[in-house]
């Protein structure tokens, strides 16, 4: 396939890092905000958000305006889900805020079922409860404890703001998660620098990092990544768009990936970046050099970290083969 838009349609590709609440679409955020004419100016290709929280005053304005209830979750979740059929996208990761039980009142377990509800023939879908450092008070922290227990749900995230301190709870929580077999992920290493992913590395031991990215500023804890066999769930558009200093032409995937660090490639929130998985693979290839066998390195990569049956993962990474060759 000479084609570079053919090439990365054929790839059997996952979405590891997707936030449910930031993947509102756009049609459907008109409908509850006809004032929505454009879409935002964040989509823009060179767009630059001031600061973290300008990004989340937006987002949150944005999102919550249509995710008030189980139902729209749903509804939400069956057109995000649709779309990622139609880029070939076959398994996902996402989460949901667990902030909503929170201030919004919803009962997280009927959240959790109905983005379930809405996983579409030929997609495996795996939901995470997304949790902030602050997200633990006493309100909560039993909401949290019986999570561990619901039986869909596939895993826990730390989320927010990584200049907020890691709190006492969080340690043991994620060490229980893990007892109640849990996957664990854990958001590090986009603001703050490598001694904070090693901190979170260290002390919550998750099963995967979000972003990561700043674990490149040490080659020591590269290496350390590596011997532990962490995956870093990348999202190049939004660290383009979000993170000071840094632009696709410089991103640090280029040296995860030459580290022999297992990256993957997703879209973190596209209702604030308005980006696709497949704007992601092109921007990769036309902007940060990455050639045809290492986009397909990087759709294996989704595979090999994928919560699917082994059959599922070898039929996966011998499509990717097949299309590499």
């Amino acid at each position: 396939m000479p084609d570079l838009a053919a090439f990365i349609a054929a790839l059997p590709k996952t979405e590891t890092h997707l936030h449910i609440e930031g993947a509102l679409p756009f049609a459907l955020l008109q409908q509850v905000r006809p004032e929505f004419r454009q879409p935002p100016a964040s989509w823009a290709r060179d767009f630059k958000f001031r600061d973290f929280a300008h990004f989340e005053q937006e987002l949150l304005d944005m999102a919550f305006s249509w995710y008030t209830s189980p139902a729209r979750y749903h509804e939400a979740a069956k057109v995000i889900f649709a779309g990622h059929l139609t880029r070939n996208v076959r398994y996902v990761e996402t989460s949901f805020a667990s902030g909503v039980v929170e201030f919004l009142g919803l009962d997280g377990q009927e959240v959790l079922a109905a983005i379930r509800a809405a996983v579409p023939a030929g997609l495996e879908v795996r939901v995470f409860l997304g949790i902030h450092h602050n997200g633990a008070g006493p309100k909560m922290l039993p909401v949290l404890e019986q999570a561990l227990g619901w039986k869909d749900l596939a895993g826990v995230d730390l989320h927010g703001t990584e200049s907020f301190p890691i709190e006492p709870w969080t340690v043991p929580y994620w060490a229980a998660a893990r007892k109640a077999g849990k996957r664990t992920k854990a958001h590090a290493g986009e603001f703050l620098g490598a001694d904070f992913v090693r901190r979170i590395l260290d002390e919550l031991q998750p099963d995967r990092l979000e972003h990561g990215v700043r674990a490149a500023e040490d080659p020591a804890l590269l290496a350390e990544i590596r011997r532990r066999g962490v995956a870093l769930d990348v999202c190049p558009i939004s660290n383009h768009k979000l993170m000071p200093g840094v632009t696709l032409e410089t991103h640090p995937i280029r040296v995860l990936f030459e580290a022999g660090v297992t990256v993957t490639v997703s879209t973190d929130d596209p209702i604030s970046f308005g980006n696709t998985i497949t704007d992601e693979y092109t921007a990769l290839a036309e902007r940060r050099g990455f050639t045809r066998p290492e986009l397909a390195q990087l759709a294996r990569n989704g595979w090999q970290v994928a919560d699917v049956p082994a059959a599922v993962r070898t039929a996966m990474l011998a499509e990717i083969d097949r299309i590499r060759e």
